[in-house]
């Protein structure tokens, strides 16, 4: 069992890094990396809602891409990318920079807690989803223009 989360956290570092491969700007590796953790929900939600069958390998996905996207994420609002394509990082994230280190670093950490808890039941994964949802929701109502 741990055998095959090593090898789906490898695979997801690996497509992470391939997405970098294409573009060095910071704001772009954000965009895509939120793309990456909005994906890697669906089928989280779509579980959580009774739309598809519970499936720990596919709940052990999402958040491996959950914990490599959330690893990343920090470093990539560097001086200057305050602005341009369009992006929803309000300027809170630089004159505080402490709060969004730690908003972010309450997400890493309930989704590492979520790992290793292994829910093994829909009810299981609900509870731990929505602790990490709510870490979203902090950091995204601080940190986060809301676009129309």
């Amino acid at each position: 069992m741990k055998n095959a989360l090593i090898a789906t956290l490898a695979a997801t570092t690996l497509l992470a890094a391939a997405a970098f491969a294409d573009t060095e700007d910071p704001i772009e590796q954000r965009q895509e990396l939120m793309k990456q953790t909005r994906e890697a929900l669906k089928p989280l939600m779509g579980m959580t809602k009774g739309e598809i069958d519970f499936d720990v390998v596919t709940m052990r996905k999402s958040l491996a891409v959950f914990a490599e996207t959330g690893k990343q994420f920090g470093d990539l609002f560097p001086p200057g990318s305050e602005t341009g394509h369009d992006t929803e990082a309000k300027s809170t994230i630089w004159s505080d920079p402490d709060g969004f280190r730690d908003a972010l670093g309450e997400y890493n950490h309930m989704v590492s807690t979520t790992i290793q808890a292994n829910p093994h039941s829909v009810e299981g994964l609900k509870f731990s989803l929505n602790n990490i949802l709510k870490t979203c929701k902090g950091c995204h109502d601080d940190y986060r223009v809301e676009k129309d």
